[in-house]
């Protein structure tokens, strides 16, 4: 079987709307989670959001596009263009028919969804927008991926809630190492920071509240978490085959090296720490490397009391005889959590801790929770000389998906 590598990836996030920003905020441990002003979420019990103000569409669609597109689809193809030009691959040198996309949406199109809903309610059905349809379902980012890029093959949408990007990942990694494909254009896209959502969330009583600390609120794994942040973006990587890359003189960014995906088939949103222990096994397993080889692991851990307390026992039944060696941090904690982006955005964390051998902090971890009980990374980055991580993503409905990155060395 073919070994798959990363050669590109991309990222608009409220912690940065390109890698190297991203790496430079994480690293230094800089919370991307601001207060959300305005009367629409006046009534919100949650104030607080990783929102991303800054982001440019023009700089990578014409206008017309971007009053079609919603923001979702608009964020999926910059990260992808991005992925692209940092993998330098051109137009020629790859076989279109041998190159596909795989991007998910948790949501999709919420924001076109109201938007026209209202028009509808207030204004009557002939003021639907014709484009309501197409800017809204989930596959559209990454079918206008392919459409703007001309990746030929396989195009797929994955919704597993917050595990989209890495069940994303996973598929794409399993089809270029089985010789389906030999480039994919992989990750997720979220465009969630919207009222309605936030109005159920916030019933769930899943939210921090901590809105008048916005960069203190999102706090995995501290014993006074209370919810997580809600957040948006999107993160997309480039996998090759690595034979094709070499060819192409391309430069390489580490390598997927296992993906494990499983479900707890129990409760729609309490999590079953066995799910995501065999997700994290099945991977490791995949990448023929034993737990205690694994250096650090990337916790999906959102802030919420139950999730991170699962997530946490699943760790530690996985590695259970090396607990001490292996460090965990959730980077959440500066991002905030980005819904069917999450695994994409900390896949290419993960990557770039392996690339300059420093793992990232969970920020606002003042007091661990000793429920837990892991060898976290407290506030600070530190010093790493592993050479394999894990990335975990987790969603409602028990969907779970790990993948395991190695550190290329030629």
């Amino acid at each position: 079987m073919r070994k798959v590598v990363v050669t590109g990836h991309g990222i608009v996030s409220p912690s940065g709307n390109d890698s190297d920003t991203l790496w430079k905020n994480i690293s230094t441990g800089t919370s991307g989670i601001k207060k959300l002003d305005g009367p629409a979420f006046a009534e919100s019990l949650a104030r607080i959001g990783g929102k991303i103000d800054d982001f440019c569409p023009e700089a990578y669609l014409d206008a017309k596009e971007t009053k079609k597109y919603d923001h979702y689809i608009q964020y999926a193809y910059a990260a992808a263009k991005q992925a692209l030009d940092m993998a330098n691959l051109g137009s020629e040198g790859w076989d279109a028919e041998m190159a596909g996309v795989y991007v998910g949406s948790g949501v999709g199109g919420i924001e076109t969804i109201m938007r026209n809903h209202e028009a509808f309610l207030t204004r009557g059905a002939r003021r639907v927008s014709p484009f309501m349809v197409p800017m809204m379902i989930s596959n559209m980012a990454s079918g206008v991926i392919a459409i703007k890029t001309g990746f030929k093959g396989a195009n797929y949408a994955p919704v597993s809630a917050c595990a989209t990007a890495n069940t994303a990942i996973g598929e794409a990694f399993l089809s270029i190492r089985h010789g389906y494909a030999d480039v994919m254009l992989a990750g997720g896209s979220d465009a969630g920071i919207h009222p309605f959502l936030f109005a159920g969330f916030s019933s769930m009583k899943a939210l921090s509240t901590n809105n008048e600390h916005p960069t203190q609120a999102s706090r995995p794994f501290d014993r006074d978490r209370d919810g997580f942040v809600m957040s948006e973006g999107a993160a997309v990587l480039l996998l090759e085959d690595l034979e094709h890359a070499k060819r192409r003189g391309a430069t390489i960014l580490g390598e997927v090296a296992g993906y494990g995906a499983t479900c707890d088939a129990g409760h729609i949103t309490s999590p079953d720490f066995q799910g995501g222990a065999r997700a994290m096994s099945i991977a490791i397993k995949q990448a023929g490397v034993a737990p205690r080889e694994i250096g650090y692991v990337n916790a999906h851990a959102t802030g919420t009391r139950e999730g991170d307390k699962s997530e946490a026992k699943a760790i530690r039944d996985v590695f259970s005889d090396c607990l001490d060696s292996v460090r965990v941090s959730a980077t959440k904690s500066m991002t905030g959590h980005l819904f069917g982006a999450a695994g994409g955005i900390e896949s290419i964390i993960t990557l770039q801790a392996l690339q300059h051998g420093l793992l990232p902090p969970t920020i606002n971890l003042d007091n661990p929770d000793e429920e837990c009980g892991l060898n976290h990374v407290c506030n600070v980055a530190v010093p790493t000389d592993t050479t394999l991580a894990l990335s975990n993503a987790f969603g409602f409905g028990g969907h779970n998906a790990s993948l395991v990155f190695r550190k290329y060395e030629a």
